[in-house]
């Protein structure tokens, strides 16, 4: 299954949530949030406004494609991981960039729901 509503849930998942928990937030009956992951309805904008402040990435439950993290919201250690990154020659960036590319791959492939109490992305 691919589209909105796998991604939906797959958000929903990342976030340690349960359907109801998740309704809840977007201001929907557990039997919608269903739905919504089903593809048997679609979201409105105002229940995937709701669930954005929750840390979803709406531009990818729509699009399919990551919202990119703005510069000036990283924190020190990413700046710093940055830092050393951009310093590589193009064959170690390119390595990397693969390698993160097959990790976001492989996560994917995991149906397992990650532990409750991990910190919200931001």
């Amino acid at each position: 299954m691919t589209g909105i509503g796998s991604r939906l849930r797959e958000e929903r998942d990342r976030l340690g949530l349960t359907q109801k928990e998740f309704g809840d937030i977007g201001g929907v009956e557990p039997n919608a949030q269903g739905k919504y992951e089903s593809g048997e309805r679609t979201p409105k904008a105002n229940y995937l406004a709701k669930v954005a402040t929750e840390g979803v990435d709406v531009l990818y439950v729509l699009t399919g494609q990551r919202a990119p993290i703005p510069a000036d919201r990283l924190s020190q250690a990413e700046e710093h991981v940055l830092g050393h990154y951009r310093v590589l020659p193009r064959e170690g960036q390119d390595a990397i960039r693969h390698m993160a590319v097959s990790l976001a791959e492989m996560a994917a492939s995991y149906t397992t729901r990650p532990r409750r109490g991990l910190p919200k992305p931001r």
